[in-house]
Parts: C-alpha cells; sequence; structure tokens
C-alpha cells in the first residue's frame, strides 16, 4: 500500500480474517506476505509514477496476482486508460481515506488475489508450498518448524541480498514483543542443519558485520 493517508495503520481483525496494512517501497514488500495482496498506488509517488510501481508489482512474484487499485489525482479517461494499460485492475479518484481503503478491501474478498498464496514458489532446486506450509529441495521434505520455514521463504524471495539481523526480525512480523536479534542466529543455525539434511549444501552466506544471504548460484 502506498500514500500518506494509510501510513502507519498496522491493521485490523474482521472475525476470524486479519487485515495487515503496510507501506511499499520502490523495491516492493519489505515484510513476509501471508496471504492476498490488495495495494492502493498513488499516480504520483516520491520517488517514481504510480504507474512505474504498478509495472514493478505485476513483475514481482510476490505482487503479480496482486489486486491493484491506482488512486488518481482526477476523474480523466486517459489516465484511467494508462492505469488499467500498466496492470492496475481498478481506479478511484483521491484523496482516499482510511474508511475508503477497508471498504474497498473488504467488498473484494477473495477472488483471484487469493490465487497466489497457492502457488509454489520456486528458486532453482528449493521448492516452497505454502498452503502445506513444506518445502523442499529436489523434491525432498525440508524438515522445518514454522519459524525456520517462514525464514527459509523471506530469504527466498529477498535472494542475493544480504539482510541485516533487524530486517530479518521486521520481515517475519516478529518486532512484538522485541526479540534479541541474536535469537536469528539460532534460527539460522536449525535452517542450515536442515538444509544440509537434504543435501542443499549451506546456500545461506555470513557476511561479517552486516548479516546474511541466500546465494541462488
Amino acid at each position: 500500500m502506498t500514500g500518506d493517508e494509510v501510513g502507519g495503520w498496522d491493521g485490523f481483525d474482521n472475525g476470524d480474517m486479519r487485515y495487515v496494512f503496510d507501506r511499499l517501497t520502490a523495491s516492493g514488500p519489505q515484510r513476509l506476505i501471508e496471504g492476498p495482496v490488495c495495494a492502493f498506488v498513488d499516480w504520483v509517488l516520491e520517488d517514481l509514477s504510480g504507474l512505474e510501481m504498478c509495472r514493478r508489482l505485476r513483475a514481482d512474484p510476490r505482487t503479480a496476482d496482486a489486486h491493484v487499485t491506482m488512486v488518481l489525482e482526477s476523474c480523466d479517461a486517459e489516465d484511467k486508460r494508462r492505469a488499467l494499460a500498466a496492470g492496475a485492475d481498478d481506479y478511484v479518484v483521491g484523496p482516499v481515506d482510511r474508511t475508503g481503503v477497508l471498504d474497498r478491501v473488504l467488498a473484494l474478498g477473495t477472488g483471484r488475489i487469493a490465487q497466489a498464496t497457492n502457488r509454489p514458489f520456486t528458486l532453482g532446486d528449493l521448492e516452497i508450498d505454502l498452503p502445506a506450509l513444506q518445502a523442499r529441495w529436489q523434491d525432498k521434505p525440508i524438515p522445518l518448524r514454522p519459524n525456520e520455514f517462514r525464514l527459509l521463504r523471506f530469504f527466498a524471495e529477498n535472494a542475493d541480498r544480504v539482510l541485516s539481523r533487524g530486517e530479518l526480525i521486521d520481515g517475519l512480523g516478529k518486532q512484538e514483543p522485541p526479540i534479541d536479534e541474536r535469537t536469528v542466529d539460532v534460527w539460522i543455525g536449525r535452517l542450515r542443519r536442515a538444509l544440509r539434511q537434504v543435501g542443499a549444501g549451506d546456500p545461506i552466506r555470513t557476511v561479517r558485520s552486516l548479516g546474511y544471504v541466500y546465494d541462488s548460484h
């Protein structure tokens, strides 16, 4: 989600469903995505155009099936056409407030945006089956606890990028209650042992003083 109107709004509960709100950047989601995604993109952003943001969302496998609503500055027919051509599913004329965003999200339900959560995520010999909460290496199941499974998924979605301990905690949504950053080392130790157990070697590399990186090659 982009735009100042929704900044800082963490989320809400609707019965058994938990909705989490976060702000997107030009590089995509900065935390683990679990469940369908709805993105509201401002026509003009600080570091790129809303049209370019829409194209990036469609090109990113994490958000390719998101329901994207472009927030236009005016009711201009050409702007509407360009928004849809860039990959938006819908558009509204801004500004939008929190109530308006919430109403639209609830009205959308799941629909086709839920399909993304049912597709295996693959990276080389690694396959992550989200509905089954199962990871496999060359079709061999990797024995993982829930934290290590989510950690591996986050690494795979951010492959070849150095991630600090703080970024890993934030990415997994583990900010509350506060977690000692050294706990990440314990998670990674368990994950490394599980990967070696199925013959994957050690694709997780320690970068001194910076953090860790999952090498995809």
